[in-house]
């Protein structure tokens, strides 16, 4: 069984300070208060005009994203390759939906994909797909019979344009790109686009994958109504695992709306949901490709097991695990030291831009209690481990 608690293996691309700053980041974010009143701040602030990036920029900023660039990201990348450990750039600019941030996002991509080409250290290009979309549209498709305008109809199509245009220069560039999820409302817009993108870029192997919230309870038999569709076609699906990003939203719009609650009702339900997806997916390893992004200690443990048990290469292209930048290093190292394939998700975007974002992530991690007491105690065990290294 791999040991994910190796501190010094974790944390050997950090400094002692480093360590100790991210040690207090941790700490802060711990506290619902500080997170709380860091976000009213920081809206606040914006709204009367005041820059806040001098305050995030060292913080918060410095520990989740890769930089403003891709051209800075590429020290991250870099520096992450020394330790076995593939890169995905992500830009992560929230809050857009005006033209000019739709063809931002769209240049941003298309960027990746050409970066990607001259640095096989880059494993993946990824787009949010409601970053490519003007105005309201996907929200009123997912209203009850709903009745687009001719103008709205045309951003439609520009947005199914948009998503194949960055699929097939992904396919002629050789170059691997995911479809992020998007909310339950309009997933199945997402969906039909993604399954058309796969039928025509992922005849031989996947080069567009699509991802699956597998906290949905219908993810699963998603899956396998895909795997016949892709048999049935003849193309290879590349397959996306998250948990999920959205629950409370879900919940609440599901109450508001009137609809059955499309999330699982706990946590070990959608663990078994992940786990089971993917059982199937390496039961059938020779008609899917797989990315595993989760932070799960016993998913992990599973994938990598099964890896083994199944006698494929350690090393083999069809699957990569990968974990966010700035969380979970003791998995992601450990990993990458044993030779599985491992990619970091690598946020970048102007400090402004990817506020929403980094705020987002600090809530998260105050939810989800036993993931910041985990990273705050390898921390500590490691600067303790350091100290008495350093006494002798």
């Amino acid at each position: 069984m791999l040991d994910f608690n190796n501190t010094q293996l974790a944390f050997s691309s950090k400094s002692d300070n480093e360590l100790k700053m991210v040690y207090v980041l941790f700490l802060a974010m711990k506290n619902r208060g500080v997170v709380s009143l860091a976000k009213g701040l920081t809206g606040f602030t914006e709204r009367i005009g005041l820059p806040v990036g001098w305050a995030v920029k060292p913080t918060l900023y410095r520990h989740f994203v890769g930089g403003e660039t891709l051209d800075e990201c590429k020290l991250v990348i870099k520096k992450l390759k020394e330790y076995n450990i593939y890169s995905v750039p992500d830009y992560s600019a929230e809050g857009g939906g005006k033209l000019q941030d739709i063809q931002e996002a769209f240049n941003e991509t298309k960027k990746a994909i050409d970066l990607a080409v001259k640095e096989p250290s880059i494993a993946y290009a990824v787009f949010k797909p409601s970053a490519l979309i003007a105005g309201e549209v996907l929200q009123k498709l997912s209203t009850e019979n709903p009745t687009l305008g001719e103008v709205e109809k045309e951003e439609y199509g520009n947005f199914r344009s948009r998503v194949l245009s960055l699929c097939e220069t992904a396919h002629n560039s050789g170059v691997k790109i995911m479809i992020d999820a998007e909310h339950f409302a309009f997933q199945k817009y997402v969906d039909a686009i993604a399954e058309e993108a796969m039928g025509l870029y992922n005849k031989n192997s996947a080069i567009v994958f699509h991802t699956l919230q597998m906290y949905r309870t219908d993810r699963l038999d998603y899956l396998k109504e895909l795997h016949k569709k892709a048999k049935e076609r003849g193309y290879v699906p590349g397959i996306k695992f998250v948990r999920g990003a959205y629950m409370e939203q879900e919940r609440q719009r599901a109450y508001e709306l009137g609809y059955q609650d499309p999330i699982h009702p706990n946590k070990n339900a959608t663990d078994r949901s992940y786990d089971d997806g993917l059982q199937y997916v390496m039961d059938n390893l020779k008609e899917f490709e797989l990315f595993s992004g989760t932070h799960n200690y016993e998913s992990n443990q599973l994938l990598a097991r099964l890896i083994d048990e199944k006698g494929v290469e350690r090393g083999d292209k069809r699957i990569f695990f990968s974990q966010l930048y700035g969380m979970s290093d003791n998995i992601s190292f450990t990993l990458a030291s044993e030779g599985y394939n491992v990619c970091k998700y690598l946020p970048y975007a102007p400090v402004n831009k990817v506020l929403p974002y980094l705020l987002r992530r600090a809530e998260e991690n105050t939810s989800v209690a036993g993931q910041t007491n985990r990273e705050l105690s390898l921390i500590k065990s490691e600067l303790e481990r350091r100290k008495t290294v350093n006494v002798k």
